[in-house]
């Protein structure tokens, strides 16, 4: 999202093997099965019984930020601390809440694989190394941009996560009112 407003170029990383490019997926997919696991499948499942959806999508978003501290290493940073937080906390309420809708872990699973898999191998900017593509300079964004973008990533997938869910929510209530409908045949 920054390279188009701040002119930044992508090319393809000739040193990008495809040994490392699968050894990345398989080290992306053992980790968001096991976030997801423990974030979405054991303690969401577990507390939606004793607190309800929400209190317990709740709370787990707060663990799956709270997490991320040690896993993005700003522990004991407390504006990274913050951000971090802000970011993981609310991609993790709509994950749970992908969960929690759907009883199901294959949607998180995905849409986490998916984010992950696009930021650390596709286009990496970050200390997990190069990826696919890498940069050719290191335009960044100031001030207000800066602001504007930081908040659309941090948004743009959980509401298109909601307007999904609740696509899918009233075309299942279509469906179940379909077949609740009397018969009109004689």
């Amino acid at each position: 999202m920054t390279t188009a407003f701040v002119n930044n170029s992508w090319v393809l990383n000739e040193k990008m093997t495809a040994t490392a490019i699968l050894e990345r997926t398989k080290w992306i997919l053992v980790s968001v099965l096991s976030e997801e696991l423990i974030f979405r499948g054991a303690l969401l499942y577990i507390t939606i019984k004793k607190i309800g959806i929400i209190p317990a999508c709740i709370l787990s978003s707060i663990c799956f930020g709270i997490y991320h501290w040690f896993t993005f290493n700003v522990f004991g940073n407390p504006f990274m601390m913050v951000i971090t937080f802000i970011m993981t906390a609310i991609v993790g309420f709509s994950w749970a809440l992908s969960f929690a809708k759907t009883n199901s872990l294959y949607l998180p699973i995905g849409l986490h694989f998916g984010w992950n898999l696009f930021y650390m191998v596709v286009f990496s900017n970050n200390a997990a190394g190069q990826a696919i593509f890498i940069r050719t300079n290191e335009n960044q964004l100031q001030g207000l941009s800066s602001l504007l973008v930081f908040i659309f990533q941090i948004i743009a997938l959980p509401l298109l996560n909601f307007w999904y869910l609740n696509r899918c929510a009233k075309k299942r209530k279509l469906a179940i009112d379909k077949e609740e409908q009397p018969s009109t045949e004689g």
